[in-house]
């Protein structure tokens, strides 16, 4: 019999916040995989740390490239592409061989995750299941203390790394705001949300759920986390 793939989700950063299932299944599967930066233990792992089994076969499967080349460069394309399909032959073996293999997933495998694009190669190959996990937007909104929609709000997701008027046009366009992929593009994304009117209302949460959180007003912020920052914007809707 087929193993099967398993994308848990381990939720924004604290072990105590992954579901009852995601626990259950990073204790007690023998195959772990995750996904790291090259010369780095990898966030997913540093989460699940503590619940592996003691006989855990590790599979760390590492970026050949993340900001070395620009997303618009065909080579970044190519070698992702390439980067996923040796990634997916590797589980796929193991579940044709009748081991299950457990993805550890930041957040939610679902939203922006890299296992979505195992997935889509998995699917049809061998049984693919998503255990889904708590996002690190609801992480950090949680983090500030306070809703971020009310009754009739439009929440957008938008990420740091779209054009400068693109980034202006839907900050301004929208209730509530949650972008994401912020890093280098801390100073652009400072010039959208002037732009639009809207810093005295803009937070930014680091580390949502970790020991190092941090949440700073955005006119107060000198600099940025590359990877664990997303910047908010609350909605101020309907309500009784």
């Amino acid at each position: 019999m087929s193993g099967t793939i398993h994308g848990v989700g381990l939720g924004p950063g604290a072990a105590d916040l992954m579901s009852v299932r995601a626990d259950r299944l990073v204790r007690t599967t023998r195959h772990i995989a995750y996904f790291r930066k090259a010369g780095r233990p990898g966030h997913a792992r540093r989460i699940a740390a503590d619940l592996l089994r003691p006989d855990a076969v590790e599979i760390a499967m590492e970026y050949p490239v993340t900001t070395e080349i620009p997303v618009s460069d065909p080579r970044y394309n190519a070698c992702l592409a390439a980067f996923y399909a040796d990634c997916t032959q590797r589980l796929a073996d193991l579940a044709r061989a009748g081991e299950d293999v457990v993805v550890l997933c930041e957040g939610d495998p679902f939203f922006y995750g890299s296992f979505m694009h195992l997935h889509s190669r998995l699917t049809g190959q061998v049984p693919v299941q998503v255990v889904p996990g708590i996002t690190g937007m609801a992480g950090a909104w949680n983090a500030t203390g306070l809703p971020i929609t009310w009754g009739d709000d439009v929440l957008t997701v938008a990420m740091a790394t779209l054009p400068e008027a693109e980034l202006t046009r839907r900050i301004r366009d929208t209730d509530a705001l949650v972008v994401m992929k912020i890093g280098r593009n801390l100073a652009k994304l400072r010039r959208a949300v002037a732009a639009a009117g809207r810093t005295a209302e803009a937070w930014l949460v680091e580390h949502a759920a970790m020991p190092t959180q941090r949440v700073t007003p955005l006119a107060q912020a000198e600099a940025v986390t590359p990877y664990f920052a997303i910047l908010l914007i609350h909605g101020q809707g309907r309500r009784p």
